[in-house]
């Protein structure tokens, strides 16, 4: 380079720059592009953010304006339907007092018994629209004091344990409402079909799984009874909630019902 003419070595030198200057340009501009794609896909990750917190936004207000709805129902079966049915007990045992056909008082005491059942259906009702009651907690100890109402005047003999419960764990209405159907029916099943005279009652709890086993020794279930039993609609009441029914015979009847919480 030192023997070439001054013109052919300044042509070179600013070829060089031109060469640098167009690469630095190049640069500058991928740059740029860059910086406006990053702030592109920024914006968009901010409108998808803020969609996502409209929506859940919007489905929080809806839960609410459900729990809302659901209390105000709650409220009104249990001052308009309790007040009604409570009347209707007072009436009738007013009018058993006055009855001398024993006919009568027998058609009086019916209607005393059917009173007590809706008050009770409705207790049940109540219960579980209560959102308050979206516990495990309150679930256990709800079925607990039902178990143990229900069979009180039987010969079963009741015996209940539970394992690793965390009272505080979260359960959803849907859930809780399904597997008390299922404790109803089981007992009802238990009490009369399987001539038993023990039955236990568990609850367990492993991480978000739980399981209510419902265990008897009585004679099991036949093939002929089985239809008849509900067990058809326990496994479908499980199912519904992406849970699972287990139904094993053998030295009396077990149940198993397992959901995921």
């Amino acid at each position: 380079m030192k023997n070439l003419p001054d013109e052919i070595k300044i042509v070179y030198i600013i070829t060089i720059i031109v060469m640098m200057l167009f690469v630095g340009f190049i640069i500058f501009v991928v740059l740029i592009y860059n910086r406006k794609q990053l702030l592109y896909f920024k914006e968009k990750q901010l409108q998808e953010s803020e969609y996502q917190n409209q929506l859940l936004q919007k489905e929080l207000e809806r839960q609410k304006s459900i729990k809302y709805e659901r209390e105000r129902i709650s409220h009104d079966m249990h001052d308009d339907l309790g007040a009604g049915i409570s009347a209707l007990k007072l009436q009738a045992e007013f009018l058993k007092q006055r009855a001398e056909n024993e006919d009568l008082k027998s058609d009086i005491d019916e209607l005393l018994k059917t009173s007590e059942e809706m008050n009770i259906s409705m207790r049940e009702m109540l219960w579980s629209l209560n959102s308050g009651n979206d516990t495990l907690g309150s679930f256990i100890e709800y079925s607990k004091i039902y178990a143990q109402n229900f069979l009180k005047k039987t010969k079963i003999q009741l015996s209940i344990e539970d394992e690793s419960i965390i009272s505080e764990t979260c359960i959803t209405t849907e859930q809780r409402r399904n597997l008390f159907l299922c404790l109803k029916e089981a007992l009802n099943n238990a009490y009369k079909h399987s001539q038993s005279n023990q039955l236990k009652l568990s609850f367990v709890q492993k991480d978000k799984e739980f399981m209510m086993k419902i265990s008897d020794n009585g004679i099991g279930i036949t093939h002929e009874t089985a239809e008849g039993n509900g067990l058809r609609n326990m496994k479908r009441r499980m199912q519904e909630q992406k849970g699972h029914c287990e139904i094993i015979t053998e030295n009396g009847t077990h149940l198993f019902f397992r959901i995921d919480l």
